[in-house]
């Protein structure tokens, strides 16, 4: 999935086409968890499995915030980071992490970047970030008072009823619309175009701009992202929180993913991460990544 879908959830997306299993997913995970890592006795490079055009996350020119976390552990690793470029969508793992390159007896690549922690397509490290859900809306028309999904709620009723939301189907906030008998003006976007180098959030973003909607639904990483960039007006972003008593979640710890092998590497970038938290926070920060577990 790619992380548009987050928009709409690291990966392809970001959180329901993650999660999505078949019976193939599973007989290769069955498979690779049997075979013995193929090991480097000193790794010439780290091996990347990324989005060519997937930003704020990736894409060729090592402009997002995962390029840059990559170049970070590359550095301390004192090797250069090599890519292997595939859309983040279905078949993204089958054709980057567990493709194989029979004469040099390895994969493609390595490390995935940025995965749910616990995906199941992948062993996870410690996470990394946990972001969350946010609500996009333009500064000045109104919504300048909203700092939470309940100042939503609060608005005068003959404003709230004319509210249009833009959102994402299978995602946290359409279960937030529904239980708050809104989604009769939810607006619907694709998770995904035909399209590998068409943004959605693009999409979104220019409807939000030119007023079509009032209030856009994404994933905070891309929210944020495109927040920061000079687009002609100031959107802001507020991150959505779980509510006692519900079972919505909006927030999720963002992991990096290996193949189930390949232990030493796991607990190597394990402890890269630990060493060097302040240091992806900052690249975050950079990013304007809202985050659940720093109070950012």
């Amino acid at each position: 999935m790619n992380r548009s879908s987050f928009s709409g959830l690291p990966l392809a997306g970001v959180v329901a086409a993650l999660f999505l299993f078949s019976v193939a997913h599973a007989q290769e995970r069955a498979k690779d968890a049997a075979q013995a890592p193929i090991k480097d006795a000193a790794p010439s490079a780290l091996r990347v499995c990324a989005d060519p055009n997937n930003l704020p996350f990736s894409n060729r020119k090592g402009e997002g915030f995962e390029n840059k976390i990559a170049e970070l552990f590359g550095k301390e690793m004192g090797v250069p980071v090599e890519y292997t470029w595939y859309p983040q969508r279905f078949g993204f793992i089958r054709n980057t992490l567990r493709a194989r390159v029979p004469e040099k007896n390895g994969y493609k690549c390595d490390l995935i970047i940025g995965v749910p922690a616990g995906y199941g397509e992948t062993a996870t490290t410690r996470p990394y970030f946990t972001s969350t859900y946010a609500m996009a809306f333009v500064e000045g028309r109104g919504l300048d008072d909203v700092k939470s999904q309940e100042d939503v709620l609060k608005l005068p009723p003959e404003r709230l009823k004319k509210l249009k939301f833009g959102i994402f189907a299978q995602t946290p906030p359409v279960d937030w619309l529904l239980k708050n008998q809104l989604m009769e003006q939810a607006i619907p976007y694709q998770k995904q175009s035909g399209d590998p180098e068409q943004s959605t959030w693009g999409v979104v973003e220019k409807d939000l701009i030119e007023g079509r909607i009032d209030v856009a639904f994404v994933w905070g990483p891309i929210g944020g992202y495109f927040a920061k960039q000079d687009q002609g007006a100031k959107i802001a972003i507020v991150p959505m929180h779980a509510v006692p008593g519900s079972r919505v979640q909006f927030g999720y710890p963002i992991a990096m993913g290996v193949r189930q092998a390949d232990k030493d590497l796991k607990a190597r970038l394990d402890k890269m991460i630990a060493g060097n938290q302040g240091k992806i926070d900052q690249i975050l920060d950079d990013y304007g990544v809202p985050r659940a577990d720093a109070g950012k």
